[in-house]
């Protein structure tokens, strides 16, 4: 157990395996490096008792309806295997290498990866974990890329497994198919990058907080929620009066990566700080190239009523990575911008 001078435990679980630098993930906008729809809406069970009820969570016109298998909902740390796939598939993808749903996980990696033990309760783990995500059924109208499916759809569409054969029967690796919505938002590069410590968060809120701020927050210098709306986007199934003592704890030991988080009590409002410490990202900012002429007439007619030049600021402050085709990817943002809000 791992202390602080006050004999309690201290925030953050300890790094087991320090030679691995930041990742990139998403699953799960799950445009995320993890999915950025994983990231915004509340598609994982924060419990650590299985749900087996139906979850249905809706956000102004998206709406989000969750169906567990008999073994429970998948968790946030079941996630954790998605991320791991979704940074597999985002390396391939800027070395220029063939992708696809099919990703062979060796389950020491996966386990080294996400700051796990390696002892056979570990592995088992991850057995269940495979099982609660190809057997969590989505219903939903969020859009990847450009594509809205609103049939049944798993997170993982299947896995195989292979076992070392004899008295142990240690999992050796396994194989997972994602399903075609989280590999879409992959291929559209609808994804986030990670502080490398989520994976040293110890309680499920704290994670689902810190995704939030990662989404909501980004680059910028501040973002601010009333606690009510992100009590509704964690998924939480805890009463407010609770919620709100989860956020003061979490504001008073202020350890949520990339993020200081504040809490105002007579506004009942959640304010996001950031750190400072996404430097790969800002020194990203400083290598897209310069937008040409052309383009902004494009992206006028891509969004119309919109001031292309606010547009632009804003794709600028949202991009984390410089985009293969800056003029390309700019109108494209500006369609996606005008398809949500409409005409300003």
């Amino acid at each position: 157990m791992v202390t602080d001078n006050t004999n309690t435990l201290a925030p953050l679980l300890p790094d087991r395996h320090p030679q691995h630098d930041l990742f990139i993930c998403d699953v799960a906008d799950a445009v995320l490096k993890d999915v950025m729809q994983h990231m915004e809406h509340p598609f994982y069970s924060l419990s650590k008792k299985p749900e087996t009820t139906i979850k249905r969570y809706e956000n102004g016109d998206k709406w989000l309806q969750i169906t567990p298998s008999v073994k429970g909902l998948a968790t946030i740390y079941d996630k954790d295997i998605l991320i791991y796939c979704i940074s597999q598939i985002m390396a391939k993808l800027k070395a220029g290498e063939a992708v696809s749903p099919r990703v062979r996980i060796n389950s020491r990696e996966l386990l080294i990866f996400t700051n796990r033990g390696t002892s056979g309760r570990e592995y088992q783990s991850l057995l269940d974990a495979l099982d609660r995500l190809e057997g969590t059924r989505i219903r939903t109208n969020i859009v990847t890329g450009d594509e809205e499916q609103v049939d049944g759809f798993g997170l993982i569409d299947a896995s195989s497994i292979r076992r070392k054969h004899g008295l142990d029967g240690r999992l050796l690796w396994c194989e997972v198919k994602l399903s075609d919505w989280v590999f879409n938002a992959i291929r559209n590069e609808e994804v986030l990058t990670l502080h490398r410590d989520y994976f040293r968060l110890r309680k499920p809120i704290e994670r689902r907080v810190y995704e939030i701020a990662r989404k909501h927050c980004g680059q910028q210098k501040t973002w601010r929620i009333t606690l009510a709306k992100l009590l509704l986007k964690t998924g939480s199934q805890s009463p407010q009066k609770r919620f709100r003592q989860m956020i003061r704890q979490l504001a008073e030991h202020d350890h949520l990566p990339d993020y200081h988080v504040t809490f105002e009590d007579e506004a009942d409002m959640v304010v996001f700080t950031n750190r400072g410490t996404m430097s790969p990202a800002r020194l990203v900012e400083g290598r897209i190239p310069p937008l040409q002429s052309d383009t902004y007439e494009e992206a006028r007619h891509a969004a119309p009523g919109w001031d292309v030049r606010f547009l632009e600021r804003e794709w600028r402050d949202w991009c984390v990575e410089p985009p293969r085709n800056a003029d390309r990817a700019f109108i494209g943002f500006c369609r996606k911008w005008f398809e949500k809000r409409g005409r300003p």
